[in-house]
């Protein structure tokens, strides 16, 4: 669908909005609980540290409750839902440690309920709203489901409380309201704006029948809205409990306190970095179930002061399933700022959120207009911008001694979702079942300046996050999981190695009907999981279902498989969007994408592989191959290694292009000011040159110059190393390859990448370095 608007639409969207200006146009019509800044300056530093915790458990507790009424794998074992509460108005003042995502979501649906319910159907005490209208807010798409409700003190409008989580199937065509065809939403599952779902503190059955009916699975969707439900009902208990013990104005103080706090401590970690400006793209390898096309997101980051500017002015119009609203906007930028940034500030996010602004078009990836399909907005655009604002706040924090720690390579590029659904024979009574693989969440982290990233360590978004437990999956699905294991070499090669990813292997197991599978992905042809500093982008996502096995067979000869090799038959490459059907005899494989190294390869040291072999992350191919290191019984032969790195570096040479320009000035290596693990800054007639780090040598003057003066190599993707496997002709036509940018003088890598041939090199712009 193109970014044609459909009339009245308009109506249903969120943006942000002034407090004050909302409480005023709530004047005559809702009683609202407000304190004034005297009230918030005089709280005394125990009361509030008192207070601030008691609320962190009153979090806590609706997480638990959450949990423990949940029958849904993604919430009771993937720990993909959030919670929070909320002020009078909406804004954030404490969210949970688990979707950060969603922090960036909930105060729009909130903001949209007081600009349009007050009057009809009201605002009252004893309610609960539902919603899942990505449009309005509360979650990034239609999946998930937000159920808030209002807390009244005295008559009063106080605050809200709030709980979301994915919903397995709302209906749709998709199998798991994912479908791979869609180009407009009235393909998925139907966009709910806010309704009434409590009402005096009793459930509306009629409202309720009419959510659970449209779902594939309405016992766990009917089991989910109980669960939110009895989320907030403890929420509004222990919330009125703090109330009443410390009182309404101290406690109201407290929680505006939180979130000037948080505001205050972030703008204060702003001014203490450089100021500058950053820019950088990523991509989405298909937006549809037959497009072969790449589609750009866009980024500029500027740091000004205590503020910072995401502008993604220049992203490509809508497309397919790869949509995002700006609730998904705000919600990839949380991604990153909430771990990177805030990761030692309480989440007060209704504070954080005030230190940065967005910048979008409307009817673009990532900010969509209605009709537009969004099904993949939170892991496919959504997750993918979030990618790349941490790429550029690690870019901005890498200069600093103090930040450096924070810095990270992309972290598992992007979230690979397959949908299994079919009919469950186990029983005496055939029942539908689905399951949205989530053992994907064992993803790899991206490597820091200083430590390899984490294998198999969970995904950005979810701090706490866990792999769900494949006795559990077998027991609640037909499906017998073969293999779960790390594998090899799909760690982003660098200084410093990107966390490793999994794969698994899937058969149905106990229904003799087919399995429907729907998988949507990204990151097959193009890399999501890039390195930093010269680091190579982590492996490639890989998913194959493999025809007529022969596996069962195998089990009466006590033959089980381990891997694809061993396997009869057929295998069949999964596109990044797609349907199919898995007979009993067939096996689904996935492989999904790990960690971004950091610096160059060829600069790790060898006794670190050396260790890594001895621990399975890397083989003696991908250790002689990616770091140049070769290993005799076990032990780092030094000498070989030295002339194997001394090989690569003059292949490297030989295939580069050296730079047309340049002065050819030298620089004593180990001087002037950090840029990253191969940059720096060095004054030279009042101005800041930029040199290589390792050897001196000068890449650019800002006199002469607009970019670096570096060498350059473009070759296939396979080039990246042995973990990157695909062929990137099988899913995209663009032409995808592997860009290394290195010094000309030692052969440094400064860049490597896998991406589209018409991919601007934004880490040549020389403004970015010389600003300090």
């Amino acid at each position: 669908m193109s970014a044609t608007t459909i009339p009245g639409s308009e109506r249903f969207s969120s943006r942000p909005i002034d407090p004050e200006v909302l409480i005023e146009s709530l004047e005559g019509t809702l009683p609202v609980h407000t304190v004034t800044q005297k009230q918030i300056d005089d709280l005394d530093p125990l009361t509030y540290e008192v207070i601030r915790h008691r609320l962190w458990s009153v979090t806590n507790e609706m997480g638990e409750t959450l949990k423990r009424m949940s029958g849904s794998p993604i919430v009771t074992d993937a720990n993909d839902f959030d919670f929070a509460i909320c002020d009078e108005v909406g804004q954030e003042v404490q969210v949970g440690l688990y979707n950060c995502m969603l922090a960036g979501a909930i105060d729009l649906a909130i903001y949209w309920t007081l600009q349009n319910r007050v009057k009809n159907p009201g605002i009252n005490k004893g309610d609960m709203f539902l919603a899942n209208d990505p449009w309005v807010g509360g979650g990034l798409h239609q999946n998930d489901v937000i159920v808030f409700q209002p807390i009244f003190h005295e008559g009063q409008l106080f605050g809200w409380t709030s709980a979301i989580c994915h919903e397995p199937d709302l209906g749709g065509v998709g199998l798991g309201s994912f479908s791979p065809s869609a180009t407009d939403v009235f393909s998925e599952a139907l966009p709910t704006p806010p309704i009434k779902v409590v009402r005096d503190f009793e459930v509306q059955e009629d409202v309720a029948d009419a959510w659970v009916r449209r779902s594939r699975v309405p016992q766990l969707v009917s089991l989910d809205l109980r669960a939110k439900v009895g989320a907030n009902t403890v929420g509004r208990k222990r919330l009125l409990e703090v109330i009443e013990h410390y009182g309404a104005d101290t406690v109201k103080a407290v929680m505006k306190r939180m979130m000037n706090d948080a505001e205050g401590r972030l703008r204060g970690k702003l001014k203490s970095l450089p100021d500058g400006t950053w820019s950088t793209s990523g991509y989405q390898d298909q937006s549809h179930e037959g497009d072969r096309g790449v589609h750009k997101i866009k980024l500029k980051m500027t740091k000004l002061d205590d503020h910072l500017t995401f502008d993604f002015t220049g992203t490509d119009e809508q497309a397919g399933v790869i949509n995002c609203t700006y609730a998904g906007l705000r919600g990839g930028a949380m991604l990153a700022i909430m771990p990177m940034l805030a990761d030692d500030i309480p989440w007060s996010a209704g504070g954080l959120m005030r230190c940065f602004d967005l910048i979008a078009e409307e009817g673009s990836i990532v900010n969509a207009t209605y009709p537009a399909a969004v099904s993949r907005a939170p892991i496919g655009p959504a997750w993918a911008l979030g990618q790349l604002v941490a790429e550029c706040l690690s870019q901005m924090m890498d200069r600093t001694v103090e930040f450096r720690d924070r810095v990270q390579a992309a972290c598992c590029g992007t979230h690979d979702t397959a949908v299994m659904a079919g009919l469950d024979q186990r029983g005496e009574v055939p029942v539908p079942f689905l399951n949205i693989v989530m053992d994907v969440v064992a993803a790899g982290y991206g490597a820091r300046p200083k430590v390899d990233g984490m294998d198999t360590g969970g995904v950005f978004c979810i701090p706490m996050g866990r792999l769900p437990d494949v006795e559990m999956t077998e027991y609640l699905y037909p499906l017998m999981t073969l293999w779960r294991r790390e594998e090899p070499d799909t760690g982003g090669p660098g200084r410093q190695r990107g966390g490793l990813s999994g794969s698994a292997a899937f058969i149905p197991y106990g229904t003799e009907v087919p399995v429907g599978l729907v998988v949507a992905s990204a990151g097959k042809g193009v890399s999501q999981n890039g390195g930093l500093a010269g680091g190579y982008p982590g492996n490639t996502a890989v998913g194959i279902v493999a025809r007529n096995t022969g596996v069962k067979e195998g089990f009466a000869q006590r033959e089980v498989p381990f891997s694809l090799d061993a396997l009869r038959g057929e295998h069949e490459l999964q596109p990044c969007y797609g349907e199919t059907l898995i007979a009993p005899g067939d096996l689904l494989y996935m492989h999904w994408q790990s960690g971004g190294g950091y610096g160059d390869p060829l600069l790790r040291d060898p006794h670190l592989v050396a260790h890594d072999l001895a621990e399975g992350k890397v083989t003696l191919e991908g250790a002689a191959q990616s770091y140049g290191v070769l290993i005799n019984d076990g032990d780092v032969d030094l000498a070989a290694t030295d002339a194997r790195r001394t090989e690569l570096r003059a292949e490297r040479k030989a295939r580069s292009i050296a730079p047309a320009n340049g002065s050819g000035k030298s620089h004593a290596p180990g001087t002037g000011k950090r840029i990253d693990d191969n940059l720096v800054a060095i004054e030279s007639g009042g101005i800041h040159v930029v040199a290589c780090a390792h050897c001196g040598h000068e890449l650019g003057d800002p006199r002469t110059d607009e970019t670096l003066n570096v060498a350059f190599f473009e070759g296939p993707s396979a080039l990246a190393g042995p973990h990157v496997t695909a062929h990137p002709e099988n899913y995209v036509d663009a032409e995808v390859v592997f860009r290394q940018l290195s010094c000309p003088n030692c052969y440094t890598a400064i860049y490597s990448g896998v991406v589209p041939s018409t991919h601007t090199d934004n880490v040549l712009d020389l403004d970015r370095y010389v600003s300090f």
